[in-house]
């Protein structure tokens, strides 16, 4: 399973609101798992972005 944000885990709170649901969510996803952080621009937010400042 691959998952993908544009998020640190500390703003997932803006989407799961409960705070122990989104420490249970995190938990639960990356227990045993790899994390890959790319450091790189999101193409969607990139493009969204711009959408909006026209």
């Amino acid at each position: 399973m691959a998952i993908a944000s544009n998020q640190p885990f500390s703003g997932w709170t803006r989407t799961f609101t409960d705070p122990r649901l989104c420490a249970a969510i995190i938990d639960r996803l990356t227990f045993a798992g790899n994390i890959l952080e790319t450091d790189t621009t999101s193409y969607r937010l990139a493009c969204a972005r711009s959408a909006t400042a026209h």
